[in-house]
């Protein structure tokens, strides 16, 4: 996903002089340009897709009713960044049962937020390509959801939205060293978990039973009868000598 460009900034600034003047269609058009992101922000901390959902409703409406505050010091995109980060962060505090949660900053500013592998679609793609491939997407968002939180969000900034690392720590009110940081520590976690995974599978691979160990003996056997019929010699029976 591209970065912001002064033109989507631009764009931005003219929603938000049509919000302001109260136009329901303007606020749509700005979640429309916004919705992916803020989702998996929203879902890389709550790691529930309907509880993300419930997030992102909850910060469209701060955004909506504190508009006025803001001011263009950042994008506005890393302003409702920042907005979604504090919803989910209250919405796991209040909610989850899960209390070992690392900060996601150490420092906080802007907005005083408390901060601290999909692979594209192929036009001939099989349906067993297609199931194959919602698999593997389906393991890495497991393995992605075991990540500490501080950790899964930078790297759902950086890895799937593609910010950079000055974006991320604008978002999040982290020092850019500490991004890298993580996102160093959660590549490092990943790949460890995956690596186990693929050797807990290694010994399934290419497995030869079931239906297909039952197909090929029968065929076998069939050949053999066969091969009776036709008086092929039987092999001779083993010797017992010692």
């Amino acid at each position: 996903m591209p970065q912001f460009t002064e033109a989507l900034a631009a764009d931005d600034a003219m929603l938000l002089e049509r919000i302001a003047q109260r136009e329901h269609g303007a606020f749509e058009s700005l979640m429309r340009l916004h919705n992916g992101r803020l989702f998996r922000v929203a879902r890389a901390i709550v790691k529930n897709d309907a509880e993300a959902e419930d997030v992102l409703q909850e910060a469209y409406l701060d955004a909506y009713r504190h508009l006025a505050e803001f001011r263009g010091n950042s994008r506005l995109g890393t302003w409702l960044v920042r907005i979604v980060v504090n919803r989910a962060l209250m919405h796991r505090r209040k909610h989850r049962r899960d209390r070992t949660v690392i900060s996601i900053s150490n420092r906080s500013r802007g907005s005083g937020s408390e901060a601290g592998m999909d692979l594209p679609d192929q036009v001939s793609e099989s349906p067993n390509a297609a199931t194959l491939r919602a698999e593997l997407r389906r393991i890495l968002e497991r393995r992605i959801d075991e990540l500490p939180v501080a950790f899964r969000t930078v790297f759902v900034l950086r890895e799937v939205e593609d910010l950079s690392v000055e974006e991320t720590a604008g978002c999040l009110g982290i020092p850019p060293a500490t991004v890298r940081t993580r996102l160093f520590r959660a590549r490092t976690l990943l790949r460890e978990s995956l690596a186990r995974d693929i050797d807990m599978a290694t010994g399934d691979v290419f497995a030869f039973a079931g239906d297909r160990c039952d197909r090929i003996v029968a065929a076998v056997l069939d050949r053999l009868d066969d091969a009776a019929d036709t008086g092929t010699p039987a092999p001779p029976p083993a010797s017992n000598a010692t």
